[in-house]
């Protein structure tokens, strides 16, 4: 319920953030520090996928491994589809937004646009994560055979091709120019990690995150980075940053998951294991229950959130940006979320499907 809770809220904020100008981003986590909700989601689909398919492993085999990784893989898919075709529509109707929401290009050659992105090459604003989680999901058998054997050497190998990443930019390519926003090169090493916190080795895991040592340099990394963070929009606190840092640091590159980036994130992992209690003995209070709701259908939860994030911005854009406006489509549109969580899981019961992995 904890890896739940912490994904609702990763939603919550993905959709507070997406809105443009939305004065209520102060109350997410990405003005805090170097990491932000996205990060939460590829090492908590890691996590979800290896208590999943590891459980399957030991009673089904292989094949079984095997086949849910490709459906899920492909229910993604079909989904990141229909999320953009919906998008498209939105974007159509509206008439003003084409650039700000990457659909121009779309709109200009329709057919070339919808070859790639069939591919994979082609996403609108805020919907390219995605991608990523498609592949990410396809290639979990490989990750899983190689956790099996040894978590040292799936670690080894997530950790060689992030290097290469970062020292020689490998990509995938995206259309009409670039590459993928979220590198999957780079964000699988989030998702390894997330899927060896539940495998074999998680008492190991465990022990490291709860040594002091540990512990103590998570927390001055995480203050270090809360303050390099205000600095960015704060006047008061540019002072605390010498240009030699800023040399060092900057940019701080989202798409190929920067080293600051990925240190910040495993250092909240590290305070959230040691201070956040399980609470194995008593139940989730109403603002957890619609958390941990939100986390349980995360996938269509997230779709929902950003096409309401563009009909926000539309709306502060036609109507007024005032913050009241702000405050109303940002409150509006986070019920709205936990209405169709719960919807989903009313359904599911009555269906009795399995956790969602995304």
């Amino acid at each position: 319920m904890r890896l739940d809770a912490c994904r609702g809220l990763a939603l919550w904020f993905v959709f507070i953030d997406h809105i443009p100008g939305n004065a209520l981003d102060w109350l997410t986590i990405r003005n805090y520090g170097f990491s932000d909700a996205s990060e939460v989601f590829v090492f908590v689909s890691g996590y979800t996928c290896m208590v999943s398919y590891g459980g399957t492993l030991q009673s089904r085999g292989w094949p079984t491994v095997i086949a849910r990784s490709l459906r899920r893989s492909f229910e993604i898919y079909v989904a990141f589809l229909l999320l953009v075709i919906i998008y498209l529509v939105l974007a159509w109707l509206s008439g003003s937004y084409l650039d700000e929401t990457n659909t121009r290009h779309f709109f200009n050659d329709p057919g070339i646009a919808l070859i790639h992105l069939l591919a994979l090459q082609y996403a609108p604003v805020n919907t390219d994560i995605l991608p990523t989680f498609v592949i990410l999901h396809f290639a979990f058998p490989l990750v899983l055979w190689l956790i099996a054997r040894s978590a040292a050497i799936a670690l080894a190998a997530s950790f060689m091709l992030y290097l290469m990443v970062q020292l020689y930019s490998w990509h995938m390519p995206a259309w009409p120019a670039g590459e993928l926003y979220f590198n999957p090169f780079a964000w699988q090493i989030l998702f390894v990690v997330g899927a060896c916190s539940a495998g074999p080795r998680a008492p190991y895991f465990s022990a490291l995150l709860r040594h002091r040592a540990t512990i103590s340099i998570s927390a001055a990394y995480v203050l270090f980075s809360l303050i390099v963070a205000l600095s960015w929009r704060l006047d008061g606190f540019k002072w605390l940053i010498p240009q030699m840092i800023e040399d060092w640091l900057y940019p701080i590159y989202k798409s190929h998951l920067d080293p600051a980036r990925l240190i910040h994130f495993l250092a909240i992992v590290v305070l959230l294991t040691r201070f956040v209690p399980p609470n194995r003995n008593r139940s989730p209070g109403p603002w957890a229950t619609a958390l941990i709701r939100c986390g349980e259908n995360s996938l269509s939860v997230f779709c929902f959130s950003v096409l309401a994030s563009f009909v926000a911005f539309v709306v502060l854009n036609q109507v007024s940006d005032r913050l009241p406006m702000q405050a109303a489509v940002s409150a509006l549109g986070i019920a709205l979320m936990i209405a169709i969580a719960n919807l989903l899981t009313w359904e599911a019961k009555l269906d009795r499907r399995g956790p969602e992995l995304f």
